[in-house]
């Protein structure tokens, strides 16, 4: 495609997964399964969370809302990357914008909100008297939809840059989705504010991201050390384990993918981790490493093990 001006794109192709060796079927097929997996862990997650009463407060209703936003997520480029294993590489170029926009736009939305998560295990360890003053549902209400208006006002200035861009050279999109770096390369207008403003604002937002959590975690570091016996310092870190298990997991990938200036090969594999692999994990790493979350899913298994007994029994 040989265009001069931007208004002429209608199309991109996604290149996607060109290195397969004919395995594309078995790539699709192990795909569909992790997605499938995803949202069913998610769901269940969400559905025991909103089913235990018990559960009702901060630290689980954050997970409840973390589940949320990984089915979306997840929604936003597994599906095409399932269609471009079936061949259907081609995407408009609003819907390009709008991949790029909503998954940069949740992927922030989970930064703050893992940010968020590692202050409500700070608040509850280090501060367990004020605690209950301080997390309201007044005070989760306002974190959780900081958290959604920071990932709303995040990417639009990277989108809005993007939008000017005038593309002429080729329309193929060597990456697995749309994104602002593979769709900068395509552009035969000068990119070097796109480049510098995209570097500052993932550094910036990454980056105090991170520190508070860092910091959040130190001082629990610090409040479980004083703890006295083993026992107490176990059950201490025991709730926070699963959420600290998540942001390395998260910000681990996403840090290797967008807070730097070159890109290199491994973006796909990169890419992948984080929005496949990474969202298939947390439901088990959420429900395994939580003692709450396992007697709640118990609890459900038992119940409809007993009512298939009777089913059974009254059959006779």
């Amino acid at each position: 495609m040989t265009t001069s001006n931007q208004s002429l794109v209608s199309q991109f192709i996604i290149l996607g997964f060109p290195n397969l060796g004919g395995a594309e079927v078995l790539f699709f097929t192990l795909l569909s399964i992790i997605y499938i997996f995803t949202l069913s862990g998610n769901v269940l997650v969400i559905s025991l969370i909103c089913s235990h009463r018990h559960l009702h407060v901060p630290l689980y209703l954050f997970v409840v809302i973390l589940s949320f936003l990984e089915i979306w997520y997840t929604g936003v480029t597994v599906p095409k990357m399932l269609m471009n294993l079936l061949n259907q590489k081609m995407i408009s170029y609003v819907g390009c914008l709008l991949q790029i926009y909503f998954f940069h736009s949740l992927g922030i939305t989970e930064t703050y909100l893992l940010t968020a998560m590692a202050y409500d295990r700070y608040m509850a360890i280090c501060n367990p008297l004020r605690y209950p003053s301080i997390m309201t549902n007044s005070c989760f209400f306002q974190l959780a939809a900081c958290c959604w208006v920071v990932g709303f006002f995040g990417p639009l200035t990277q989108i809005i840059l993007l939008s000017r861009l005038s593309f002429c050279h080729s329309n193929t999109i060597e990456h697995i989705f749309c994104d602002f770096t593979p769709l900068i390369k395509l552009a035969c207008s000068d990119t070097s504010l796109n480049v510098t403003v995209g570097f500052a604002i993932n550094s910036f937002l990454f980056f105090l991201a991170f520190v508070c959590i860092i910091m959040s975690y130190l001082n629990i570091m610090s409040a479980v050390l004083k703890i006295k016996t083993a026992e107490g310092r176990k059950k201490a870190f025991s709730t926070c384990g699963a959420h600290l298990t998540v942001v390395l997991l998260f910000f681990g990938s996403v840090g290797f993918m967008y807070v730097r200036l070159t890109n290199n090969s491994s973006d796909r594999v990169i890419a992948v981790l984080f929005t496949v692999v990474t969202p298939a994990l947390n439901p088990i790493i959420y429900t395994l490493r939580n003692k709450d979350m396992r007697k709640a899913f118990m609890k459900i298994i038992i119940l409809k093990s007993k009512s298939q007994m009777l089913k059974g029994d009254s059959s006779f």
